[in-house]
């Protein structure tokens, strides 16, 4: 079963995303899904997976520079 992973970012454009986005699919397992939602005033990244742990995804974008927090 598939966990939904909801977090608010400081991703504001689509460059960076592109800048993340080999390290996100590699990270991210070819069945699961991700992806952003920049019209949301919380810059809005989702997955869908039954492997990645949140705080993979917390030290990923802090190792980019990028603001991460997981919404419960």
């Amino acid at each position: 079963m598939n966990s939904v992973l909801v977090f608010k970012t400081s991703i504001t454009s689509k460059g960076e995303i592109k800048q993340l986005k080999p390290v996100l699919n590699t990270l991210i397992a070819k069945n699961d899904y991700w992806n952003f939602d920049l019209e949301d005033c919380d810059n809005i990244f989702r997955v869908e997976t039954k492997t990645v742990a949140p705080n993979s995804i917390l030290q990923l974008f802090k190792s980019f520079g990028f603001y991460c927090e997981e919404l419960v």
